[in-house]
């Protein structure tokens, strides 16, 4: 069964201004790289806008209609905090990537397809119930988590994340809930500092810390020893990946030492645990990635395992 893309050039349009690290080049690179002869049976979509009912499964309404709110004129901006800035485009790109998980979380539940990967931005693991931050506005993956749950009768979902930062939104959004198990692997100490291994909220909570300088060694041993056997013992009805490939041994904004290989056998073994327990059912979105080369080998390699596991 194939896989599919999804995308949209409004997630083009979200410009945080010149030098800022979650840059509209990262998308691009992304997809010239998805635009290779091996990526040829992708079936590729375009991401709908996310409703404002779907994005108050997560976030209160008067959020979400604030974050909407904001639409500055042309060449102009907003900060939010020191490093999430909206300009003209950024509403409608923040609606574009939460409707990318949304549609795709329709897609693998309904069997159209096995796996789902939404290039778009900005991405969603920082951002907590009522506070955007570290480049996010909405809680991207558990909006979809939330509408697999709600519209597809999910019991659990699982969130995994394997961006160098921790998700800190992604678990305020979800560590009082058990029906959704969030589990992270991320350097430390490291913005935004949160992630400490005694987090656990209600027993759904596993997070793993690397030390800068950490390689691929040390990361699939956080993975094998202690998170996938949680993801495992939770038996998801779908798996939601925060894929952020900002642990790269080249990325400018950490210190981990990972290369294309660690991102494609995480992938894999992922895909492996969504056979066994939801029928294969994997949602991936894009989240960090700040080198555009390694982002793009990265994800090509992620992509690639996705569309043959």
């Amino acid at each position: 069964m194939s896989t599919l893309l999804l995308t949209h050039r409004a997630c083009l349009l979200h410009d945080p201004g010149d030098y800022h690290p979650e840059c509209p080049d990262r998308l691009r690179a992304v997809l010239k790289a998805l635009d290779q002869e091996d990526f040829s049976e992708l079936i590729r979509d375009q991401a709908p806008e996310a409703t404002v009912e779907q994005l108050c499964r997560v976030h209160p309404r008067n959020y979400v209609e604030a974050i909407l709110g904001i639409r500055p004129p042309a060449g102009e901006s907003v900060p939010l905090d020191g490093d999430t800035i909206m300009s003209e485009g950024s509403a409608e790109a923040a609606l574009r990537s939460a409707g990318a998980a949304v549609a795709a979380t329709d897609a693998v539940m309904r069997g159209e397809v096995r796996r789902a990967f939404c290039a778009t931005r900005p991405p969603g693991h920082h951002a907590e119930p009522s506070r955007p931050m570290g480049f996010c506005f909405f809680a991207n993956a558990v909006v979809a988590a939330r509408h697999a749950q709600a519209e597809h009768g999910a019991e659990r979902v699982a969130i995994v994340d394997f961006d160098v930062h921790h998700g800190n939104g992604s678990q305020a959004c979800v560590e009082g809930d058990a029906s959704i198990l969030y589990a992270s692997s991320h350097q430390w100490p490291l913005y935004p500092g949160t992630g400490d291994v005694r987090e656990r909220g209600v027993g759904n909570i596993f997070n793993a810390t690397l030390p800068p300088g950490a390689d691929g060694a040390a990361f699939r041993e956080a993975w094998a020893g202690r998170l996938l056997p949680a993801v495992d013992a939770f038996a998801p009805g779908l798996i939601v990946i925060s894929a952020g490939f900002d642990a790269h041994a080249r990325d400018p904004l950490a210190q981990l030492r990972l290369r294309e290989a660690d991102f494609a056998w995480l992938t894999a073994e992922l895909c492996a645990l969504a056979e066994t327990h939801c029928k294969g059912r994997v949602v991936s979105l894009l989240e960090g990635g700040y080198d555009l080369d390694a982002l793009a080998h990265s994800t090509a390699a992620h992509v690639r395992v996705l569309m043959r596991a």
